[in-house]
């Protein structure tokens, strides 16, 4: 599947994410939170460090836009989850080299969000 393709399918699924979501009821609701990590950040942060370490793809504008877009969207839903509202205009550069170091999505969101606070855990 090319980076294109790869792309297209995570903006999809994260307008779709965006559309379909309700505020928790009884925030946090971590599970969901957690949902939005493993299946949308974690997928959007490796498509950007597979390009970058397979062979240093140069995205399209457009397609880079579309990538951090749905990074972003993914941090605010997590946020959310906890009752927190967000506007996340994070770089995908800065989430990867987050990830690289800790190896845990639940933590990049974390350092990005500082959703929940640190002493709430």
């Amino acid at each position: 599947m090319t980076y294109t393709a790869r792309i297209e399918s995570l903006a999809d699924q994260a307008a779709r994410d965006r559309e379909a979501f309700e505020s928790p009821a009884d925030p946090p609701d971590e599970d969901r939170a957690m949902g939005y990590l493993r299946g949308g950040v974690g997928p959007a942060v490796m498509v950007y460090v597979d390009a970058r370490s397979d062979d240093w793809h140069r995205f399209d504008p457009a397609d880079f836009d579309r990538l951090e877009g749905a990074m972003n969207t993914w941090l605010e839903l997590y946020a959310a989850c906890y009752g927190v509202d967000i506007e996340a205009e994070f770089t995908i550069r800065k989430a990867a080299e987050a990830l690289l170091e800790t190896h845990n999505v639940h933590d990049v969101a974390q350092v990005l969000t500082h959703v929940p606070e640190k002493d709430a855990r």
